[in-house]
């Protein structure tokens, strides 16, 4: 027999062995898609050692002369077989043990009892349980500020129904004082419908609060626009001017020229109305609100400065939470609102994809906001 004849036979011989193993190995594999992933392990090494050993077989049966070679090749195939077996059984387990671990730990994810999964098996039930680990401290994170969120809505229902409720009140006094007679006088009717009138003016702003925060809180739609912080400066200063006149409150601000922000003008003007009113509602009279906004380290900061007498540690990280009305020296005063002005600047400023921030500065305290300098 020549050399390529016989080459032949041994690949047609060990093609025919594989074909005939692997088909039925895959056969199994498909009725034990369910099984746990020992017994998949397990068939698939069997699988290969069944094509390695029939291979040999076969070709040796076909091909050996003697009789003894033939019985040495069967004897060590039956010791090998089984041998390999062990080996991928006990790889089999070892998996399925690892994936076990791992779905324990998946039944307890987010909760209070959740333990960390011991290294597993393999690289990949590594890398699983590594994730496993980073989700269940991201649902914690977002349980935990679903908490907060819940926390802050009702606050800040209780307290939207406390300060629409007293005004409601006035107004229904008033206006039933008016319907029966019981004030005839020009001058005392002339107060209640002036007050009448503030009144209704305070509602409207509070409704119109909780509508915009509503809406940025929401998906707000912002009409970005090039624009400088000088300008901004200029139109929220003559805003608040007659606000910190009527209190006595000196208001200054000072803006380096040619910072450009692509900005919605008229949210980002929103926000920084909110910060100076709320600045001049906490500082007493003859005190001082300082607005300046520069470039500094690649983008556009704005800083609200004021004298309120700063705000306590505590209360620090809560500020811009929705309710919030503060304490102490931030205590709101009669037309202080429900606390909503520092939340939707809050939320008009990470609409712009910026942050705010407060400290303590030497009597008051510091906001700063920073923003993205225009790129075009």
């Amino acid at each position: 027999m020549t050399t390529a004849a016989y080459w032949l036979i041994v690949l047609a011989l060990t093609g025919a062995c594989v074909v005939a193993v692997t088909a039925g190995g895959v056969g199994l594999l498909l009725l034990m898609r369910r099984r746990s992933v020992t017994s998949q392990v397990a068939v698939s090494a069997l699988v290969a050692l069944g094509c390695v050993a029939a291979a040999v077989a076969v070709t040796a049966r076909a091909m050996f002369v003697s009789g003894h070679d033939l019985r040495v090749v069967l004897v060590v195939i039956l010791v090998t077989v089984p041998a390999g077996s062990v080996v991928a059984l006990a790889v089999g387990r070892w998996v399925g043990s690892g994936s076990r671990v791992l779905a324990k730990a998946a039944h307890t994810i987010g909760d209070a009892g959740y333990r960390p999964a011991p290294r597993p098996a393999t690289a990949e039930l590594g890398a699983v349980a590594d994730e496993l680990d980073r989700a269940h401290h991201r649902l914690v994170q977002a349980r935990e500020r679903e908490r907060a969120v819940e926390t802050s809505h009702r606050q800040m229902v209780t307290g939207m129904s406390h300060d629409l409720r007293t005004p409601l009140a006035g107004l229904r006094a008033m206006a039933e004082a008016l319907e029966d007679g019981l004030v005839a006088d020009p001058a005392t009717v002339s107060r209640y419908h002036q007050r009448i009138r503030a009144e209704t003016d305070r509602l409207a702003g509070m409704v119109g609060d909780l509508f915009e925060l509503s809406r940025i809180q929401s998906s707000p739609q912002l009409h970005m626009q090039r624009t400088g912080l000088e300008d901004l400066v200029d139109e929220a200063l003559a805003s608040a001017g007659p606000l910190a006149q009527a209190k006595g409150i000196n208001l200054s601000g000072h803006a380096q020229p040619a910072v450009p922000v692509e900005v919605d003008a008229t949210a980002l003007g929103r926000a920084l109305s909110n910060l100076l009113a709320n600045a001049i509602r906490h500082t007493p009279a003859e005190g001082t609100v300082e607005v300046a906004a520069a470039a500094e380290d690649g983008r556009a900061c704005l800083a609200v400065a004021d004298s309120c007498g700063g705000i306590p540690a505590a209360a620090l990280p809560r500020v811009f939470d929705v309710g919030f009305c503060g304490e102490t020296a931030r205590t709101p005063s009669a037309d202080g609102g429900a606390g909503l002005g520092l939340a939707i600047a809050r939320g008009i400023i990470e609409a712009h994809d910026g942050e705010i921030a407060v400290v303590n500065q030497g009597n008051g305290c510091r906001f700063t906001v920073r923003l993205p300098l225009a790129t075009r």
